[in-house]
């Protein structure tokens, strides 16, 4: 008793649960009302008939036989056909505009989650639920509901009339129930399992193959076919084996339900012709009754379906609940502030993802507007965390971080991001065209003579002119048609059509070429001009240049001050530059 009680209390919390979520996204509830009457006239049409059927056979080769009554049959045929098909759609209908709104809702919160939610998460785990789960959802709410909704209908009223038309012949019938409802629910408990386990060996195998197929050109370049096709057997055979056992379960289902539904009907068939030869039973009535048998044996069929369907769409529920519950980013509205001429100041930020392993530790800096900020240092020191943190990707565990005098933690997020430019050495693009890519974000249409501009101010219009469609050239995903000078002037471009306030340069030529390297950085020169400007230093003449350069260390400023008093005064810098220098 004791271990049977929780996992009741689960399903039960489990369905409150769904019904919460489709509730939750508003469904259209006057056309799914409409709908509903309209699978109860269907339904009560399909009760009708049997009884219609009965008179009529009754009264064949008869004086009382009225063709009246055969057109009457005839109308109910066509209501039933009529009505049924108009309240499916609907139903069908307000099924699939909820799952719509649910699938946008999703969509939304995965996209103002922070970044932090998606270094625990595949990507392909996310879109697994945005897509699977809610297909599986989607299945339920517009097919298995109102099959069974329908399905329960015939079903009791089928029991009523058959109860009042002749109970000893409707007892008979219903003697079967206890012993298949016997044979049906360990069978619909192992369906259930197996279907959730398929479910999630699914999720995780489109998950994995979302992130190999994203890196094939490391997988070529490291000879990893073999490897990765190994994998990727693994999990395919992971989900064979739960797809044979659950043939296997739906294999031995089948014929246990066909034999004892045959079975029943042979019984009821054999009793009702021994009672019509005595005469204490009609031939109608006898046709009625195993109308009535259909009637109850079509929903029984699909009630196991939809139960199963049901545990599915329990588990799918459950881990986009999961989503929704993640806190977003700080997206509700906040005071707006303009950053340009303001001083930007990092006040003893602390920082880590795990707290035993701290990434910053008492980080201050100072940027006055209108000049350049360099971090230097080894790799892995924490400059790229000191960015990531600028951006508001992750909050400082202990600090502050200021504009003026103002926290940017208290400035509206997207105002806040709109006023920064940054770029990486691996500046991402989408796959689409070079026009898409240079007003993403833009929340407006540019027009040529902007485009073109931004593009020559990048020093990138010459070879976007070389290009056949010029602007509409395809660039592939994540940009595998441009090498990656072009993709940097790209992102360089787009970073001059934002007109952004600060700057922020994440090692933006570490991975060029030098021809590459020499005309991005005169596209970054350009750029920097005018405004306050936060560099990851890599090369040289950067660090040169810097108004001031800040040298981290293991997560911690170990020293400040221009390059000439860095050389004199700190060993560890020095010998930084003469690497550069050798380099």
């Amino acid at each position: 008793m004791e271990t049977t009680t929780p996992t009741v209390n689960k399903n039960k919390f489990k369905m409150k649960d769904f019904i919460h979520l489709i509730v939750s996204v508003n469904p259209k509830k006057g056309l799914f009302l409409l709908g509903m009457l309209f699978s109860l006239i269907t339904s009560a049409a399909s009760l009708v008939v049997p009884q219609l059927t009965k008179t009529l056979v009754d009264a064949s080769g008869t004086p009382t036989f009225s063709t009246s009554m055969l057109v009457v049959l005839i109308l109910a045929f066509v209501l039933q056909l009529g009505v049924g098909t108009l309240g499916g759609f609907l139903l069908r209908y307000v099924g699939e505009s909820a799952v719509k709104t649910l699938r946008e809702r999703l969509w939304k919160h995965l996209l103002h989650l922070p970044v932090s939610y998606f270094d625990d998460h595949k990507s392909g785990e996310s879109s697994s639920r945005l897509v699977n789960d809610t297909s599986v959802i989607k299945e339920l709410v517009t097919s298995q509901f109102p099959s069974f909704v329908t399905g329960l209908i015939q079903l009791v009223g089928s029991m009523i009339i058959l109860f009042l038309m002749d109970w000893q012949m409707a007892a008979i019938m219903f003697s079967a129930v206890p012993l298949i409802t016997l044979i049906m629910w360990p069978i619909g408990k192992i369906m259930s399992k197996l279907g959730r386990q398929l479910q999630a060996a699914t999720a995780d195998f489109n998950a994995d193959a979302s992130e190999k197929l994203s890196e094939i050109r490391l997988i070529k370049a490291s000879n990893g076919e073999a490897s990765e096709q190994e994998n990727g057997r693994r999990n395919i055979g992971a989900i064979f084996t739960l797809g044979v056992k659950d043939a296997k379960v739906s294999a031995i289902l089948q014929p246990i339900m066909t034999t004892a539904m045959l079975g029943l009907l042979v019984g009821i068939l054999g009793y009702g012709a021994i009672r019509v030869q005595a005469g204490t039973l009609t031939s109608g009535a006898l046709i009625a009754f195993l109308l009535y048998l259909f009637n109850i044996i079509a929903p029984v069929t699909t009630f196991a379906m939809f139960f199963s369907q049901v545990q599915k769409a329990m588990g799918a529920t459950e881990r986009i609940q999961e989503i929704l519950d993640t806190p977003l980013e700080p997206i509700q509205a906040a005071p707006k502030a303009a950053i340009d001429g303001a001083i930007l100041r990092a006040e003893q930020i602390d920082f880590s993802y795990d707290p035993k392993r701290p990434i910053l530790q008492n980080i201050s800096f100072e940027a006055k507007p209108n000049t350049v900020i360099a971090f230097a240092g080894p790799s892995g020191g924490g400059k790229s965390t000191i960015f990531a943190l600028l951006e508001r990707f992750y909050e400082p565990t202990s600090g502050r971080l200021l504009i003026g005098e103002q926290p940017i933690a208290d400035i509206d997020l997207q105002n806040w991001r709109a006023q920064i430019g940054y770029v990486s050495q691996d500046s991402a693009v989408f796959a689409g065209t070079i026009r898409e890519n240079l007003q993403y974000g833009l929340g407006r249409t540019l027009s040529e003579e902007e485009l073109w501009q931004g593009l020559a101010l990048a020093y990138a219009d010459q070879f976007v002119q070389e290009f056949p469609e010029k602007l509409e050239t395809q660039i592939g995903e994540r940009g595998v048609k441009l090498s990656g000078g072009q993709k940097q002037r790209i992102a360089i471009a787009r970073a001059f059509l934002r007109d952004p306030k600060l700057l922020m340069l994440d090692e933006a030529t570490a991975s060029l070429d030098s021809q590459s390297e020499e005309k991005v950085q005169r596209a970054l020169d350009h750029l920097m001009e005018g405004r306050t400007t936060l560099v990851i230093a890599h090369r040289l003449s950067t660090i040169v240049d810097a108004d001031q350069i800040y040298f981290i260390e293991k997560g911690t400023i170990t020293g400040q001050g221009t390059h000439a008093e860095l050389i004199s005064n700190h060993p560890l810098y020095a010998a930084y530059v003469n690497e550069q220098m050798i380099n």
